[in-house]
């Protein structure tokens, strides 16, 4: 697969700056799952995992005991959901 390109939607940006503040370990590990991601996003760290129901055709990524990266991917995206909390508030 080639390297995918990011986007993150606008509460996404946002939960990541926050961990950059906040949290410099798991701000390290977010940076790289989406690198990881970028090449293999279906398998690797943080325990990929493909949501269900009305998430369906979203992946997440345990960052910590209660944090997920929720994110999705097209043949050209990697587009990052969410980076915080346990896939919605």
């Amino acid at each position: 697969m080639t390297k995918l390109n990011v986007n993150f939607n606008y509460n996404a940006w946002n939960e990541y700056l926050e961990w950059k503040k906040e949290d410099k370990k798991t701000s390290q590990k977010i940076d790289n799952f989406i690198k990881e991601c970028q090449r293999h996003p279906f398998t690797g760290k943080g325990k990929p995992e493909p949501l269900k129901a009305n998430l369906s055709g979203a992946w997440s990524r345990q960052s910590n005991h209660k944090d997920r990266m929720v994110y999705s991917v097209t043949t050209t995206e990697l587009q990052i959901w969410q980076l915080k909390y346990h896939y919605s508030k």
